[in-house]
């Protein structure tokens, strides 16, 4: 037997270092370390993996809400793309929506591999059910699981009907999910339902009335013969020593998700939410109580919009050069549809605008820094193609206004002769028209705001007005500058 354990270690020795000139290495729990030959391990004996454990590290962090979800399923799919053969959640959450709860649990059922949850330091309510969902519950040392009884949105208890409905639905789903599991659908239904009563082994864990809770050292004590803990897999101080007391140390590679600009946005959004909600329904209100439609009424809608979308802000890391060609081009019809004249929002659109096709034609890698990116000239091609397609615009655009006015497509487009008629005002009669122009260098006052359309008071009498440029207060002196088909154009009398 030794001389036979013998030829294999050396057979196992030469094969690897003609196949191979240089060390296998993989990231190993944050550092490199040597993957096991094989041959070496058969020679060795089974105590020895010949393959390394791929874990996958996902965060679930603060309130369990949409967010939440849509990181948890990026980091499911990714880790089954890459195969891995565990998923540990690093859980740290006071609960949350209850729909999102079981969509949470569906989508950790797809999961091939082992699931873990690591309580670190919380797993209130929602959270107590998703850990419920996977293979194993671990601690850290001040973990706390429990309190997990339905609530409303608002955290006041639900109807007595609803809420026994739902118990009873919880129950069921617990029970069936911890099958061969201990004592866990014991625990977590005593944790849901206030009237279970927990006892085992002649102990009273808990009494009819209250909801139980646990900490890491409550989790791990034993019952029953043979000895079974009631809830917990064991105890850790950190994610580290978990990998290392469940995988082995050295055994593992390990990849923590790492949330996105975007999930991260999407999650502050959702704690504002209400916060949100109700800026814009203020001004919606106070748009409505004034005249016009202006720049409160558009803050109104976009607050409110941002409460419904919010959740799927987090899908959007990845796009910013779309987003950001987007926000170009509303600044850009903002400047034309409410502010036209001030050139600001609409050279602030385009210089935006012409910044994201760059950045979109810019071959960048995933994290890389900014200035890594200038120094290597990335940018320096998709500026050369700015720059040709600008000048290709221009030089267009000049053939265009020198070619066209002398040619058939231009008699096509353009109107050949002067239309007979009297212009009036819309909606008014040609007189109508003579009395506005008859107004022209009179003075007034703006009856409302004029951003940039309002009201002004001459003589006693309300006209529609709008300024060209910029905006006039309510109250300010007018002077009358000229007339549309719509109304006067004025401007503030001190201009």
């Amino acid at each position: 037997m030794f001389f036979r354990s013998l030829v294999l270690l050396l057979g196992g020795c030469a094969l690897s270092l003609a196949a191979v000139p240089t060390p296998d290495t993989r990231q190993v729990g944050g550092s490199a370390a040597p993957a096991v030959s094989p041959l070496l391990a058969e020679a060795a004996g089974p105590g020895i993996a010949t393959t390394l454990k791929r874990v996958v590290v996902i965060p679930v962090e603060g309130e369990i809400a949409s967010p939440v979800l849509y990181i948890l399923r990026r980091g499911l799919k990714e880790a089954i793309d890459q195969k891995a053969d565990a998923v540990v959640l690093d859980m740290k959450t006071p609960g949350g929506a209850l729909d999102v709860t079981f969509e949470i649990m569906e989508a950790l059922a797809k999961f091939p591999g082992e699931t873990v949850t690591y309580v670190n330091n919380e797993a209130i309510s929602a959270g107590a059910f998703i850990s419920a969902m996977t293979g194993e519950i671990w601690f850290s040392p001040d973990g706390i699981i429990g309190a997990a009884a339905p609530v409303s949105g608002t955290g006041q208890d639900v109807e007595a009907t609803m809420k026994m409905k739902i118990v009873s639905y919880l129950k069921a789903r617990l029970r069936s999910i911890s099958e061969g599991k201990g004592y866990r659908g014991q625990v977590i239904s005593a944790m849901v339902d206030s009237d279970y009563e927990l006892k085992i082994e002649g102990e009273m864990l808990k009494a009819k009335g209250e909801l139980l809770s646990l900490t890491a050292s409550e989790s791990a004590k034993t019952y029953g013969e043979p000895a079974r803990t009631l809830l917990s897999a064991g105890t850790a101080k950190t994610m580290e020593e978990l990998l290392s007391k469940k995988f082995g140390a050295g055994a593992y590679t390990v990849k923590r998700l790492e949330i996105t600009w975007s999930e991260r946005l999407a999650v502050l959004l959702n704690k504002i939410s209400p916060i949100l909600m109700g800026l814009g329904l203020l001004a919606l209100f106070i748009e409505f109580k004034t005249p016009g439609f202006g720049v409160v009424g558009i803050s109104g809608f976009l607050l409110l919009g941002v409460v419904f979308l919010g959740s799927y802000v987090a899908g959007l890391s990845g796009h910013e050069p779309i987003l950001v060609f987007s926000l170009g081009l509303l600044l850009l019809l903002a400047e034309v549809i409410f502010f036209p004249g001030v050139i600001v929002a609409a050279l602030a659109g385009l210089l935006m605008m012409l910044g994201s096709l760059v950045w979109a034609m810019a071959d960048l890698w995933p994290n890389e820094p900014i200035t890594v990116a200038w120094s290597g000239n990335v940018f320096v091609g998709p500026l050369q193609n700015l720059g040709l397609g600008l000048a290709l615009a221009v030089g267009l655009g000049l053939a265009l206004i020198r070619f066209i006015p002398h040619g058939w497509f231009w008699d096509r487009l353009a109107v050949g002769a002067v239309i007979g008629g009297t212009a009036q005002s819309s909606g008014g009669s040609p007189a109508a028209g003579f009395g506005l122009a008859a107004l022209v260098g009179q003075r007034g006052v703006a009856a409302t705001g004029l951003f940039p359309s309002g009201q002004v008071e001459i003589g006693g009498r309300r006209y529609e007005a709008s300024v060209a440029v910029g905006s006039i207060d309510a109250g300010a002196t007018v002077v009358v500058c000229g007339r549309t088909d719509f109304g006067l154009v004025v401007e503030k009398a001190d201009a």
